[in-house]
Formats: structure tokens, sequence, C-alpha cells
């Protein structure tokens, strides 16, 4: 294994991200898979590709302009959930018939259809976003300047459908929550005869502001974001029907759920978030969700006046929750809908409920009758089921590993990830007719995982010992790399360059422990409603546990010198252990941090905690500020200066509390790095930086 080389590798593979294939779109008809892919495993320029009749083809593979100021200033300012971190093809959406294909390459707009023809970039007042075909193909649909505008494939007739009031409201975007925690990041539909759009508009004016600066750039003006800290106002969201011919017509919807119908501990009744829209034959399809996410309305909207009727009402004293891709409706207008059954979580698929004992993690489509949805037996294990009403249910993939698919007519696309490695394979009829390949670089480490199931709680676990380590050898320092936060599972049949990264320590001489424990997905509703009220004492109580069930079966593990490592989640994890338990943990590397829960995001904070000013306990035993004092171990903290998902206030302000109690600790601060750390000189370097530490700080 080539250990020196490894950290270079990661970094400039972005995380082995790149030559992966993803965001397919299977024409109706199966003969046509579209999808993005960079050029190779090492360079980050992406093309659009078509896979047909067993053979694929660039149809679009642009260099960066990289001179258009405007698209370059519009990107600097987006989120960084919708931030674009490529060059080349950024988004992409097609007709109906995926015929005409419409994306953006540097803010520009271009066309490209599917049954030849050279490229063709379409004039357009501004930068653009989220470009989409009507289902006709007649027309592209696009944002800019936060204007939902309309221009004909041939580039004619460039007008707008919805002009934005004020400089604080937005048409065809989604807000900040739904992008970053919700994970919708559409705001327009087109209705399937291609006569009207559903519109989301944004108010962000009662938003409160912060400011991201740059102070390695002094001259650089301070970026505003809006962001909607925990306690505080969301943006206000309504929806609008927008015709092509120009008409307006606001949906009405109910404001807020009627609290005789609401759980007994529902705080905030009102409807502020729209969690998923869609626009299907059966028409417009929404769900809201209370500020407190105890309850959540399915409506349908009458397309001519804008009025609303219940499909679904679901209500639940912690959170009600849907899968990705529901609800759904099928061909025939049969409604798929999430459902609790017991600790299960399932779904209904108009009156028949899928099998007891699966786990429903997505639902990923439907054509005609039938109903893909990916579902966990073992919750390191996702499979890929169907449903049709003549056959009944179906398990699709058998291999261990992780599994997602899209289906267009008879093909399938299957999406595999596993110990062996990562494959796209194309079925038609049920029968394999190809391949789609994934360049991405194998690692110069190869994982070594023993897989572990630990304790009480049968906690899953993923054990990393060195290649060359022998039984009889002098014990190892252990380190703890989980995540262990909602809604990520680091412990699965498959390998992910977070497996690499594990056994790259391993092979400095460490034994790598990674655990999901409570609050992580795929265990049941009971498992991730733990954490209710207390967002560390159970996950750190898990992870303590898993050490020392694992070092019983492993003599290798030495518990005089444990560390722990974390980025965002995992590393106010990895803070909290040297805070909390000094007593089993001996240095932490804690990397974007949220220390301070209250500065953290409404959707995902109040999901846990509740609201700050009616349960400030809550957020009090959750946040790690007034715990600095208690600091006695190494403790090295890291975050990027133009993170706004987790703000650098939250290291900066608990950086202050521990030099206030006198606590010594490092503090490493990276200049224009987002939430996210891929690049080379930075990625690298700090898995460098991270190691130096905890050797030193550990004796290893």
């Amino acid at each position: 294994m080539d250990t020196e080389g490894f950290p270079r590798q990661f970094a400039r593979t972005r995380r082995f991200s790149l030559g992966v294939p993803r965001e397919f779109t299977v024409s109706p008809d199966g003969d046509r898979v579209l999808f993005l892919r960079s050029e190779s495993g090492v360079v980050p320029r992406v093309q659009l590709w078509m896979y047909e009749r067993g053979e694929e083809r660039i149809l679009a593979g642009h260099a960066s302009a990289g001179g258009d100021e405007k698209a370059m200033e519009a990107e600097r300012i987006r989120p960084e959930p919708t931030r674009a971190r490529s060059a080349g093809v950024q988004s992409y959406a097609t007709d109906r018939h995926v015929r005409v294909v419409a994306y953006t390459v540097d803010g520009s707009l271009w066309t490209v259809r599917t049954d030849g023809g050279l490229p063709r970039r379409i004039q357009t007042v501004g930068p653009v976003r989220d470009p989409r075909p009507s289902p006709d193909g007649a027309l592209i649909a696009y944002v800019t300047g936060g204007a939902l505008r309309v221009v004909g494939t041939d580039g004619a007739g460039d007008r707008p459908l919805a002009e934005p009031e004020t400089t604080e409201t937005t048409y065809g975007l989604a807000d900040y929550s739904a992008v970053a925690s919700i994970g919708r990041s559409r705001g327009y539909w087109w209705s399937p005869d291609s006569s009207a759009l559903l519109v989301a508009r944004v108010d962000t004016s009662v938003v409160e502001r912060r400011y991201l600066s740059d102070p390695s750039d002094p001259g650089q003006l301070p970026r505003p974001v809006r962001y909607p800290a925990a306690g505080t106002a969301n943006a206000i969201t309504s929806l609008h029907l927008v015709t092509v011919a120009g008409g307006h017509t606001p949906v009405r919807l109910p404001r807020q759920a009627p609290e005789k119908e609401a759980p007994a501990n529902s705080w905030g009744l009102a409807f502020e978030y729209v969690v998923t829209a869609d626009w299907q034959n059966s028409g417009p399809v929404i769900s809201l969700q209370t500020r407190d996410q105890r309850t959540m309305w399915v409506l349908r909207v009458n397309p001519v006046n804008g009025s609303a009727e219940p499909l679904s009402q679901q209500a639940d004293e912690s959170w009600v929750e849907f899968p990705p891709g529901a609800p759904l409706h099928t061909a025939s207008g049969v409604l798929v809908l999430p459902q609790a059954r017991g600790d299960q979580r399932t779904i209904r698929i108009g009156d028949v409920l899928a099998p007891a004992g699966l786990q429903v993690r997505a639902v990923l489509g439907a054509v005609g009758e039938r109903v893909l949805f990916a579902a966990s037996e073992e919750p390191t294990e996702v499979h890929v089921w169907s449903y049709e009403p003549e056959h009944g249910f179906e398990r699709l993939t058998q291999t261990s590993g992780v599994h997602t698919a899209i289906a267009g007519g008879d093909t399938l696309v299957l999406d595999s990830r596993t110990l062996d490695g990562h494959t796209v394979t194309v079925l038609r009829g049920g029968k394999q007719v190809g391949c789609i390949a994934v360049l991405a670089e194998k690692p110069l480490i190869t994982p070594r995982p023993v897989h572990l199931t630990l304790g009480k709680r049968q906690l899953r676990s993923r054990l990393h010992l060195p290649s060359w380590y022998e039984p009889g050898m002098a014990k190892l320092p252990v380190l703890l790399s989980p995540y262990a936060g909602p809604g990520m599972q680091v412990v699965t049949r498959a390998h992910g360059w977070y497996t690499a990264v594990c056994q790259w320590y391993a092979e400095q001489g460490f034994a790598v422990l990674a655990t999901d424990g409570r609050g992580t997905p795929g265990r049941g509703v009971q498992w991730e409603r733990a954490i209710l009220g207390d967002r560390l004492t159970p996950v750190l109580n898990d992870q303590i546990d898993g050490l020392h069930a694992a070092a019983q079966r492993c003599d290798a593990m030495d518990l005089e010198r444990v560390g722990i490592r974390g980025w965002s989640f995992s590393g106010y994890l990895a803070a909290g252990a040297v805070l909390r338990r000094p007593d089993v943990f001996h240095a932490a590397v804690a990397g974007a941090a949220p220390t301070d829960r209250r500065l953290y995001d409404t959707y995902w904070e109040e999901r846990f905690l509740g609201h700050p000013d009616l349960q400030p306990h809550n957020y009090e035993r959750s946040s790690l500020l007034s715990l600095a004092k208690n600091l006695t171990r190494p403790l090295m903290l890291v975050h990027g200066l133009a993170d706004d998902n987790v703000a650098p206030a939250h290291t900066l302000r608990f950086s202050a509390e521990l030099l206030a109690a006198g606590r010594p600790h490092r503090v490493l601060l990276l200049p224009g790095v987002g939430h996210l750390v891929t690049g080379e000189g930075v990625a690298d370097t700090l898995l460098q930086l991270e190691l130096d530490f905890l050797k030193s700080s550990l004796g290893a």
C-alpha cells in the first residue's frame, strides 16, 4: 500500500468522487440513459453523457469559460449546498421524452438534442440557474436574478413569468432550509401539458443576516448570508400557479394545523415548511410540515383556482419524516405514502403495505404501476425492491452492499456500491445489457475492514488494523473515526472514501474503529429518536460501548491511548468526547464542529431539541461552550472560514471559552474553505496535520 501517496490522491480525486457517474435519467421508452460524469478520476471537468444501444457518447463536454464575471459572482454568493464544485456541465434537465436537454456551463444556458446535432447556446438576460425544458420540449424555464423566465428552445421569446417584488424575494428557487436540511433543491415544476408551472416564491426579509468574510483578503467585502438559526424566523415560502400565457394564481395553503388534531406536545403549528412538491398527471401535489415538524399534510392543488384538498394527514409526538421520493403517484393515480408501523419506517402503495421487517430508505420512482424503492433488512445493507400489483413485492438486488436504481420503460439502471467496488449496470427486461463506466481512481490504500456487531445494542462497527499487524505485537493506539449523526451511515457493506481514510490511519499504526450508534438511519424509529432532547449523551455512550466491546474481542487495542477525530457532527462528537469523558478519550481532532446548537439551522436543530426559548435546557445540555473548563486532553480545532453551513463562529466562540478557562488547545483556520474540504494543498495537508497531532498526543 502506498501510504505516502494516498493523501495527495485523496485530495486530487476529491474524495474519489471524480469519474463517478451520477444524476441518471432514463427515457420513458428505456432506450436512452443520460448522466453526468467528470472527464476522468482526476480531471474535474464534468461532461454530459448518453448511454444508448450499449455505447456511451458525450453529448456535451464544455471547457470552463472562466470569463463571465456575473456568473462567477452569482456562484460565489450561492449557499454552499447548491454551489458548483467542478467546471463543465453543472446541471441538466430534459423534456418528457428525453429528446431536448437543457444544461448550464458557467451560468450560461445551452441545449442539445439526444437524436443528433451540436450543443447550442441560448442567449439569456443573466446567469442561469436550474433550467428545465417543458414536457413537450418547446420552452425552457430558468431562474436568473430571482426571476422565473421562459425562452423557446430555438432561442426566441425570452420573457419573465414571475419577477421578484423586492431584493429579498425570489421565484423558482428553494430556500436555505429546503436545500440544506430538508433535501428539496427545486423551486418550480412544469404541468404535464406544458401550459403552466407550480412556482415557489421565497421571501427572506425576515431571516437573520450573517456575514462571511475572508480575513486573508481584507479588501474583499463580506458576503451576506440569510441563515435561519434555531429559534429565529424562517424564510416565508408560498406557492403560485403561473401560466405560460401570463396568468398568476396563488395556491391557497392552510396556514396552520388545527390544535385539536396536533400531538399534545406541539409548540409550532404553522405550516412553515414546503417539504415536497411535484406536478404529475393527478395534478400538483405538495407536502407541508409544521414548524415543530410533528404534523405533515399532503395536499392536491386544483390547478384552476389554487384551492387545496388533503390527501393525507400524519402526526407524531416526535416528528414526521418522509423518505426521499415520497409521496408519489403511479400512472393510474395510486398514491405511494410513507407510514410508520411500530418501529418500522415503511410505505403504503394504495392499500398495500411493504413487507414487515423492511426499513424503507427511499422511493425511487414508478413506471406504470410498478413502484421501485430502496429498503434495508440489515442496517448495513440497502437493496432495491419493486412492487407490481400482479407480482407483489420482489427484491431485485442480492449482493451485499448499498444499491439504488432509476427506471424508464423496461430499462433499469442499477447503481451498486459493495465491498468489491462501485458498478453501474444497465438491465433491460430484467437481463443485463451493459454497464456504465465508473472512472474513479482505485485508492492506493486497500480497505481491510472487519465488520462487527457490538454490545447490548448490537452496534454496527468497522475495525481497521494495519495490514502489517500480527497477533502478539505491541498494542496499538486506538482512533475512533465515526460520523454517528442523523442522516448518514459510515458502517455499511460497501467501500467509500471514509473506509480508505480509516485504513490509511491504520497503516500509520492505529487500530481504527467506526461505529454507527443511536440517531443514525436504518435501525428504526426508536433508534433515530433516542437523541431527542440530547444530541450528545446517547451518541457518546454508544461510541464508548462500541470501543470497550471491540477491545474485548481484539487484543490489539490499547485503551490507555484513545483518540477520536471527526468533521461536522462527528467533529462536535470528538470535542464532546474529550470534554465529557477524558477518562476514556485522550486526544481529539474536531473539524467544523457545531459547538453551540443555537447557532445551527431551524429545521435540523429544532427537530431534536425543540424551540430554544421553550426548551433551553435541551440546548444547554447539547452545547459545548459551558464545558470548555473541563478540557484536560489535547484538542485540535479545525474550521474553514468560508463555511456557511456550520459558521466559523462555532469554533471561534468555543476557542474563546477555552482561552478564558485557561485551557491550551490548537486552532487551525482554513481561509477560503467551506464546509467540504476537498482541494489539493488543503485536504491532503489536513490529513497529515491531523495524523501528526494524534501521533504526538497519543505517543504513537
